[in-house]
Formats: C-alpha cells, structure tokens, sequence
C-alpha cells in the first residue's frame, strides 16, 4: 500500500512538474490582420473590381428605375383616354417592372457581397499562411487577431508577429 501510495505521489509530482515545465514554453503571439490587409497591393485590385462592378450594377438600376419612371408617366397622361382593359394591362405591367427592379436590388447586393468574397478569399489566404509561416517559424502556439473586438488585454510576453508577416507578404 505504502509503495502504491509512494508511486502515485511521485507520477503526481511528474505531472505537475511537466505541466509547468510546458506552460512556461507557451508562447503567443498577436498582429493587427486590417492593417495587413489594408497595405496588401492585391485588395487595392480588388477594391477597383468591386467599384467597377457596383457601378455596373447601379447604371442598370438606374436604367431600370428610368424605364418605370417613364412607363408610369405614359400610364398617367394616357390613364383617361384608355379602356379599362388597357388600364389593368399596363398596371399589371407596371407591378411587373416594379417587382423585377427589386428582385434585381436584393440579387445586386448578393452578387455583390459574392463577388467581393471572390476577389478577397485569395489575399485572406495569403494573409493566413504567411501568419502560420510565421509563428511556425517563431514556435508560437497562437496568434491572436488585434483587429477584432474579442482581445481586452494582451501582455508584453506575446510576440508581436506584424513586421515578419509584413516581410513574408512582400509588404515593406
């Protein structure tokens, strides 16, 4: 009983020793990902793309608004002198454009955001790797992201890993 009681204090006393052994080599490590990304010559590109596009978007819009806008116009000076057949056709046609013009905004804002997650998951990527190159490289266990809300506090002993992702990016 004493050999088993002398066993069990020993592996104990291991773990313990072990466990703090490790905890003092953990290291941590932290950047600012919207900076990076901000100095990335590709989101610039990218920027360009998504106004482009945008842009596309609104002169049909527009275009589409100026179609309404002159279709209920025609509507309004004729609106007497029609029958009343005419009438609901060209109110039924009215509904319709109207209907297209809105469908068209909601699928222009989802083609939108689709788009800008195209043109920006390959630079999120690059980001991503040259972070995990990094903190390989320095053994670090994580990396936290100063640019989100979620970190309050961090300490003098997390490593600032900014410059070297900078560096593997190609960003001086």
């Amino acid at each position: 009983m004493k050999k088993l009681f002398n066993l069990f204090l020993i592996s104990a006393l291991l773990t313990v020793g072990l466990t703090a052994f490790s905890q003092e080599n953990l290291r941590f490590g932290h950047i600012n990902s919207q900076e990076i990304l901000r100095d990335m010559p590709e989101r610039a590109e990218a920027e360009r793309e998504m106004q482009e596009e945008a842009q596309k978007m609104q002169e049909r819009f527009e275009s589409m608004q100026m179609e309404y806008q002159q279709k209920l116009q025609e509507f309004t000076d004729e609106q007497e002198t029609m029958s009343e057949v005419e009438q609901q056709n060209m109110e039924r046609e009215l509904a319709d454009l109207q209907g297209r013009i809105q469908e068209f905004q909601q699928t222009a804002q989802e083609d939108l955001q689709q788009k800008e997650m195209e043109l920006l998951q390959p630079i999120f990527n690059r980001i991503e790797n040259s972070i995990a190159k990094v903190a390989e490289e320095k053994g670090l266990i994580y990396v936290f992201d100063l640019s989100g809300n979620s970190i309050l506090y961090h300490s003098d002993q997390s490593v600032n890993i900014q410059q070297e992702v900078r560096q593997e990016l190609g960003i001086y």
